[in-house]
């Protein structure tokens, strides 16, 4: 029940608000279909990604399996232990509708060589090219990964704040300017009524 005085200032601030909550409701509501769109593409590129990384960890780890067959297990860890390449990641955030999106940059520094060409194979060189490529998708996976969670909390956020506007605010601001505007409508009736009243009974007495 709505309890506030008929007042043309109350309808002011009523009607006002009632504009404020519509704009709102219409930017956030604009907002939300960015990030539905934004979403829907970060989720394609994230299960690309996602197969991407599997398939280069497959292809790495079966020239892992083909080099230990080649040149045997004890020479092969010896091999592996002489690979030194250390990541240095470097990450910026940019925003998009509000919402922090990550930009992850990784750099590889190899101290090259890793160990003499005399007993080597190729199949050690592919597996460290392959763990390399590897190690870069699951960095842009990372990357784009915690984007799209930072994009469907703020969604979800937003989604609150639209269904909070459309179900709640504006039905209610939309009331009250409805009764105020009928009260005082009701009252400046019952104020010419009035007024017509005391105009007739003073013309019937000759004033």
């Amino acid at each position: 029940m709505i309890r506030i005085p008929a007042t043309k200032t109350n309808l002011f601030k009523a009607k006002r608000t009632l504009s404020l909550c519509k704009e709102g409701h219409q930017l956030l509501d604009e907002k939300r279909k960015i990030l539905l769109m934004e979403i829907s593409r970060m989720t394609e590129q994230v299960e690309t990604l996602e197969k991407d990384v599997l398939d280069t960890l497959v292809s790495a780890y079966k020239a892992v399996g083909r080099a230990i067959f080649a040149i045997g297990k004890t020479q092969f860890e010896s091999f592996a232990t002489g690979v030194n390449i250390k990541t240095e990641l470097t990450m910026v955030e940019k925003k998009l509708m509000g919402v922090r999106i990550p930009s992850i940059s990784l750099q590889l520094k190899e101290n090259l060589p890793f160990f003499s060409p005399v007993g080597g194979h190729y199949y050690i060189d592919e597996a460290i090219v392959l763990m390399k490529q590897a190690i870069q998708s699951i960095t842009e996976l990372a990357e784009k990964k915690t984007a799209l969670i930072r994009l469907e909390r703020e969604f979800q956020k937003t989604t609150k704040k639209v269904n909070a506007l459309e179900k709640i605010h504006i039905p209610y601001y939309g009331e009250v300017v409805r009764f105020i505007s009928d009260r005082l409508d009701e009252e400046s009736r019952e104020a010419f009524a009035t007024l017509k009243e005391i105009k007739k009974k003073l013309a019937s007495r000759g004033v």
